[in-house]
């Protein structure tokens, strides 16, 4: 079809840059500030991603019938993973279950986006058109500008927080 590399490789770097602000928080102990900072970081990040890919992405592959069951999945998961940052927010993190839901998420996000990477996007590629990839490249820089400024760290208060 087109040359979808350039909306794929744009993805990628946001997962990298994920990756490395996963592998930093994890490095961190405590109700630190260190650890608010990065965490806070971490959940505009991800939220602001999951909304512009969301949008840019997910949308036009829901237009395709043999895509629409793994954009389903993704976008669940993505769900999911709002779900969990919410719980971590809503958690003291000076108490071990902090660390302990970190790192279940910490697996359960990175799996995610190895999935996309390994399976989804190659697969997506194959269905793509030059307009889709228009319609791409207009919508997510664009949108996670706009995510990120509203990105919330947690709706949940502490009482919410799942044990």
């Amino acid at each position: 079809m087109t040359d979808s590399r350039e909306i794929f490789d744009r993805l990628k770097q946001d997962h990298d840059r994920h990756r490395a602000l996963l592998d930093k928080l994890l490095e961190t102990s405590g109700d630190s500030g260190e650890r608010k900072s990065l965490f806070e970081e971490l959940t505009k990040e991800l939220k602001s991603h999951a909304s512009a890919e969301e949008q840019a992405l997910y949308s036009t592959m829901l237009r395709k019938p043999p895509t629409t069951d793994e954009t389903r999945h993704s976008v669940a998961e993505h769900h999911e993973i709002e779900e969990a940052l919410n719980d971590l927010a809503a958690t003291d993190m000076s108490e071990g279950g902090w660390l302990t839901k970190f790192k279940t998420f910490d697996h359960d996000y990175r799996h995610h986006i190895d999935e996309e990477e390994q399976d989804h996007f190659p697969d997506f590629a194959k269905h793509l058109t030059e307009e889709d990839m228009e319609h791409m490249r207009s919508v997510f820089e664009r949108r996670k500008k706009e995510e990120k400024s509203e990105a919330e760290i947690t709706p949940e208060k502490k009482e919410d927080a799942k044990e």
